[in-house]
């Protein structure tokens, strides 16, 4: 990529590199964080570089990577076991209808792009697919081969969560997605069958989500 970005910059570089990153949901090759910041490609480079041994040498409780062609940010693995406690103890909390919802999607369509879903339901989705993967309810699941998105599909917890063995066990659906509402019903009526039978408790819908 040239050197040659906008002739003036959209903001300082060290600050708005890291407010990218914060967003990311994927490493971000140096092209793209360029074009976004409105830096030369070498500028970007040497500043991910030293804000990445800054943090290090800081002790933070995160660190900037460069893994597979992209930069992102990572917790650190001394903090693995704080990190866990806290995920874990998050899975226990109750999914909003939203969350629900857009489980069902990925449940019945997988593997799925966030797009994808986001069309189905008709909203933005990002912030409720990172909770889903902090809950460990959904995963990666490779690309799409024309789009290059990122894919997802449902976890062995979320088979576990909801009483059943395998995706065969779902309720049958008609091809064409119904209610999100009746989905969400049918994956939460589910949840006795699974408390009756091996203590696993269902996760429940806020009212107003």
């Amino acid at each position: 990529m040239s050197e040659q970005t906008l002739d003036i910059a959209v903001a300082d570089l060290r600050p708005a590199l890291e407010a990218l990153l914060m967003v990311a949901d994927q490493p971000l090759d140096v092209a793209t964080l360029a074009s976004a910041a409105g830096h030369p490609v070498g500028e970007v480079t040497a500043t991910l570089t030293a804000l990445a041994d800054e943090y290090t040498e800081q002790g933070r409780g995160f660190e900037l990577r460069n893994v597979a062609g992209g930069w992102r940010f990572y917790t650190r693995e001394e903090y693995a076991a704080v990190v866990e406690g806290f995920v874990l103890e998050g899975q226990q909390a109750r999914l909003t209808q939203a969350a629900l919802e857009t489980l069902a999607v990925v449940a019945y369509k997988q593997p799925v792009s966030r797009a994808r879903v986001s069309a189905i339901r008709g909203v933005n989705v990002d912030g409720v697919m990172r909770t889903l993967l902090t809950r460990g309810l959904v995963e990666e699941a490779g690309q799409d081969e024309s789009s290059g998105a990122n894919l997802y599909r449902t976890t062995g917890y979320f088979l576990e969560r909801i009483g059943v063995t395998s995706l065969d066990e779902l309720p049958e659906l008609a091809p064409y997605l119904p209610e999100l509402g009746d989905m969400a019903d049918e994956l939460e009526s589910l949840a006795p069958a699974a408390e009756d039978g091996s203590g696993v408790e269902a996760p429940a819908v806020e009212d107003g989500a």
